[in-house]
C-alpha cells in the first residue's frame, strides 16, 4: 500500500521518507531553527521530509515535567508549516485534540501507550487524516492488525505502523527486527522510530536512553526495507525539555542520513 501526502509517496517499496523534529514544541526559535536545518539537509540529500513535534506531552513520567506550551505550541507549528512549506505530524491524546490540530496537521500520531484506545483510534480515522500508530511496548507486532482495523473500519486506509521498541523487563527496550517484517505483511507502510527505541523507560523521574544505538538500529531497519525513518532531533539534547537522553543531536543528522540512504538505495535498487 502507498499512502500519499502531497508529492510524497509513503511505501515500503519507495525510497525512505524521514519524519524528524524535536520531541516537543519548546519555543518558537528552536522549532524554526530545527525545521529550517532539517529541511536544508533533506533537500540536499533529496529525502522526502515530514516535520514532527508534539504540541503537548500528556504522558510524562513526573507531574513536574514539562507538558507543553498549550495553544502557543499550535500557533508555532502552524507558522513553521507556512514559513518552510512543511508537512506536519503531531500526537493526539484524546478525540478532542483532533479539533485543535486538524486545520494544519497532515499526520495524526497515536502514542504507543494509547494504541489500543478504541474511541481515540476511531476519532482519528474519522478525521480522514493520515494516522501513524505507534505499536505499544506491550504489544506483539501481529496484533497491530486489530489496532489498524479500528481505523480501517472508519473507511480510512491512510495508516502507518511504527516500531518503537518492546518492553524487556522493567527498564529496558529491545527491537525485534522480525516485527518490521510482520507489520509489513499487514500491508501498511512501516516506520522505524530509532530514537524512542533507545529509551530507558522511567529512569527515576524521567526517561533515560542510549543514543549511541540510534544509528545501528536505523541502519538495521532500513536494511529490512521500510517506508519511513522516524527520528527525534534536537539542537542540544542535553537541554531538551523532554526525552533529553534519547534524541539525536541535530549536528549528527546529515551523516546518519547519508549512511542509511546508502543502504536504502542498495535494498530498493534506485
Amino acid at each position: 500500500m502507498t499512502v500519499e501526502l502531497k508529492n510524497i509517496k509513503i511505501s515500503n517499496q519507495n525510497h525512505f521518507v524521514l519524519i524528524a523534529g524535536p520531541c516537543v514544541v519548546e519555543n518558537r526559535k528552536m522549532i524554526f531553527d530545527t525545521a529550517e536545518k532539517i529541511k536544508e539537509i533533506t533537500s540536499d540529500l533529496k529525502i522526502p521530509f515530514i516535520f514532527k513535534a508534539s504540541f503537548k506531552k500528556a504522558n510524562r513520567t513526573s507531574v513536574d515535567s514539562f507538558h507543553g506550551l498549550g495553544d502557543e505550541a499550535l500557533k508555532i507549528l502552524s507558522d513553521a508549516k507556512k514559513e518552510f512549506d512543511l508537512s506536519i505530524l503531531t500526537d493526539i491524546h484524546s478525540p478532542e485534540d483532533i479539533d485543535q490540530v486538524k486545520d494544519f496537521v497532515d499526520i495524526i500520531q497515536i502514542p504507543a501507550f494509547l494504541c489500543r484506545q478504541t474511541e481515540l483510534l476511531v476519532a482519528a480515522g474519522n478525521s480522514k487524516k493520515i494516522v501513524n500508530i505507534k505499536k505499544g511496548q506491550f504489544l506483539a507486532p501481529e496484533d497491530m492488525k486489530y489496532v489498524s482495523g479500528k481505523i480501517k473500519a472508519t473507511g480510512n486506509n491512510k495508516i502507518l505502523l511504527t516500531e518503537r521498541g518492546a518492553s524487556f523487563g522493567y527498564h529496558n527496550l529491545v527491537v525485534d527486527m522480525k516485527g518490521l517484517v510482520i507489520m509489513k505483511d499487514l500491508g501498511y507502510p512501516v516506520v522505524m522510530d530509532a530514537t524512542h527505541s533507545v529509551q530507558i523507560p522511567s529512569d527515576g523521574e524521567k526517561s533515560g536512553g542510549n543514543p549511541k544505538f540510534i544509528l545501528p538500529l536505523a541502519k538495521a531497519a532500513i536494511a529490512v526495507g521500510i517506508s519511513t525513518l522516524f527520528l527525534e532531533v534536537h539542537p542540544d539534547p542535553s537541554k531538551a525539555l523532554s526525552d533529553a537522553a534519547s534524541q539525536l543531536p541535530l549536528s549528527q543528522l546529515k551523516n546518519l542520513l547519508i549512511e542509511v540512504q546508502k543502504i536504502d538505495k542498495a535494498v530498493k535498487n534506485y
